[in-house]
C-alpha cells in the first residue's frame, strides 16, 4: 500500500487528461491494481484498468470507506485503456481516464477465475418495463452511491432513471443526489466521472449540473420517455481527438 501511495504521489506530477471525456487521451497512466482492500477489477482482458491517478486514488479511498462500512468488496469495471482515446465497443467516454464503472452487485465471496473475464450481472431494473426488480436496491446499495457522490471530485455519476427515482424517494434532501444524473443503460453498475485535475490544463470539463437536485420535471421526463440501449454492441467511428493525442 505505501509502494501505490509514492507511485501515485509521482505520477500525479506527471499524468494529464487531454480532451473531452468522449474525445481524448491520457498521458502517463497509472494501473489500477487488479485487487485490494475493498475491491476487485473484473473483465481484466479488455485492459481498461488504467486511469489519472486521481481515479486511482478516488477508487481506493471508495473502496476503503465501503470496507470500513461493513460491505463486502467492490466490482470494478471499465476505467480506461493505457493512454485513454475511445474504445472500440461498449462506451464512448471513459477517454481520459477520469471515468469508472463500478457495479451494484457485490463480491460477497472472492471471483472465482473462470467468472473474472465474464462475471454474471446482476440487474437492479427490468429494463422493458422501467421498474425496480424486487428487493435489488437497499441500504447497501444507497450507501454506496452516497459514498461514491460525497466527494468534490466527483462531477457527476450516471445511473439508470428507475435509479434516480428510487434515490429521490429515500433521500431527497441530500446534497448528492444532484450529482445523480439519469442515463440510458446501467442497470446493473454506475458510472463515476471524476472533475478535470488541476494539473490537466487541456482537459475539457463538463458542463456544471443543473441547479436543484434533479428530481424533478428531468427526471419525470426520462421515466415517461422510456429509452433504453440498442441490444447490440455499440461500435462506433473514431472521434477527432485533440492534436497532443496524436502519435
Amino acid at each position: 500500500m505505501f509502494a501505490t501511495a509514492l507511485l501515485l504521489s509521482a505520477s500525479t506530477l506527471y499524468a494529464e487528461a487531454i480532451g473531452g471525456y468522449s474525445a481524448g487521451c491520457l498521458k502517463n497512466a497509472v494501473a489500477l491494481p487488479l485487487e485490494g482492500p475493498g475491491y476487485q477489477v473484473i473483465r481484466t482482458k479488455r485492459l481498461r484498468y488504467y486511469g489519472h491517478p486521481d481515479l486511482i486514488h478516488y477508487l481506493q479511498h471508495l473502496a476503503n470507506q465501503t470496507r470500513l462500512a461493513g460491505m463486502p468488496d467492490l466490482y470494478i469495471a471499465d476505467l480506461a485503456m493505457m493512454h485513454g482515446g475511445p474504445f472500440t465497443s461498449g462506451h464512448r467516454s471513459h477517454q481520459t481516464g477520469l471515468d469508472a464503472d463500478i457495479w451494484f452487485r457485490m463480491a460477497d465471496r472472492p471471483i472465482s477465475r473462470w467468472e473474472q473475464d465474464a462475471p454474471r450481472e446482476w440487474a437492479l431494473i427490468d429494463e422493458p418495463s422501467y421498474r425496480m426488480l424486487p428487493g435489488r436496491f437497499g441500504p447497501r446499495q444507497l450507501n454506496l452511491l452516497r459514498l461514491a457522490a460525497d466527494r468534490p471530485e466527483v462531477a457527476r455519476i450516471f445511473v439508470n432513471p428507475v435509479i434516480k427515482a428510487e434515490v429521490c424517494k429515500q433521500a431527497p434532501g441530500e446534497a448528492w443526489v444532484a450529482k445523480l444524473r439519469p442515463w440510458v443503460g446501467h442497470f446493473s453498475h454506475f458510472h463515476v466521472r471524476l472533475r478535470c485535475p488541476a494539473n490537466s490544463p487541456d482537459c475539457q470539463p463538463q458542463a456544471p449540473i443543473p441547479p436543484g437536485n434533479g428530481c424533478g420535471e428531468e427526471l419525470a421526463s426520462w421515466l415517461k420517455d422510456k429509452p433504453q440501449l440498442p441490444k447490440v454492441s455499440m461500435s462506433y467511428r473514431a472521434p477527432l481527438l485533440p492534436r497532443r493525442c496524436e502519435g
